[in-house]
């Protein structure tokens, strides 16, 4: 069960002010997870089952370029909220803040400029301009958050992270005074679930029937954080079969060769799935035991799917480590 955020009992004392006529998107609802302010409606709401997101956690510092992100990945629910009415900015912007951290959210960034004009500052309009061409929306569906009339004033931002036992959730959620009598809030939430494979359970006489049969053996059980090449601690399991079959037959040498799916850039993608392959070499040597002269790392990004790129479950089959034998 979700502990859900009482936006409507910090609210209800403004008795939502400026409450619209209007009526919800079809399909759309509220998160689990959080209420809306009082007044508020939907104007588009986006669920996706799977998604890479950027938070930004620091100011921009060149020509549209923020330095500090945090990549996360997980259930991507995108709620777009107006709220009409001479409730100001500051108000509903602090109402969230407040809600977030007493649900127990770690502030990840914030900011909040009450007036127009020229800014990196996080929280800026420009500043959102940067953030939201990272992770952009649609401009068909009538999203405000970047523009506004000859009166419009402010904007802010907010970001946090909840620490669960069953996956971390992040919530961003960025505002702008569109008009005198309109604000416009959009709230990404990213669910991120424990780790759960089920593409394939290995144990060491698999893996090695396997190389004997096809000379190389496809391993989803190795897993690192979006972005990054660190080998997480519930690999462990996997590493040990590996390694157990590496010492049953110490004859055999292998090239341990990192796969990406093709979201992000060639080389990139390149890059990301030879460091990967190295840090799996140094855990089985280092924590393993197994000789480093046994064992050679490379990465081809993603030059040889298994599936296709159009689907997560595609994507998924294509991030894998592949033991070739020499």
């Amino acid at each position: 069960m979700y502990q859900r955020i009482g936006l409507l009992l910090l609210s209800c004392m403004f008795l939502a002010p400026g409450a619209s006529s209007q009526v919800d998107v079809e399909g759309s609802s509220d998160h689990p997870l959080v209420t809306r302010y009082p007044g508020s409606t939907i104007g588009y709401y986006e669920q996706q089952n799977f998604a890479q997101y950027s938070i930004a956690t620091g100011p921009v510092v060149g020509y549209k370029t923020i330095k500090d992100w945090k990549k996360v990945e997980g259930k991507l629910t995108r709620i777009y909220y107006v709220v009409k009415g001479k409730t100001a900015l500051t108000e509903v912007y602090a109402n969230y803040a407040s809600a977030f951290k007493k649900s127990g959210f770690k502030e990840l960034a914030s900011g909040i400029k009450p007036a127009s004009g020229a800014s990196n500052d996080i929280g800026s309009n420009s500043w959102l301009g940067t953030f939201y061409a990272e992770n952009p929306f649609p401009n068909s569906k009538g999203i405000l958050l970047l523009a506004g009339s000859s009166t419009s004033a402010g904007s802010c931002y907010w970001a946090g992270e909840l620490s669960r036992e069953k996956g971390t959730v992040y919530v961003a959620l960025g505002g702008h005074q569109y008009s005198v009598d309109q604000k416009v809030f959009l709230l990404d939430i990213i669910e991120q679930s424990a780790m759960e494979d089920d593409l394939i359970s290995v144990n060491a006489d698999a893996i090695l029937k396997g190389i004997k049969a096809a000379g190389k053996f496809v391993i989803y059980g190795i897993h690192f954080d979006f972005d990054k090449a660190d080998v997480k601690p519930e690999s462990e399991p996997t590493l040990t079969e590996i390694s157990k079959m590496l010492k049953s037959d110490p004859s055999l040498n292998l090239y341990v060769v990192g796969h990406s799916d093709m979201k992000g850039t060639f080389s990139y993608n390149v890059d990301l799935s030879k460091r990967r392959a190295a840090a799996v070499v140094k855990e089985l040597t280092t924590k393993y035991g197994i000789a480093s002269g046994r064992l050679t790392s490379d990465g081809v990004g993603p030059l040889v799917p298994l599936a296709t790129n159009e689907t997560e479950e595609g994507r998924k089959k294509n991030r894998r480590v592949e033991l070739v034998a020499k």
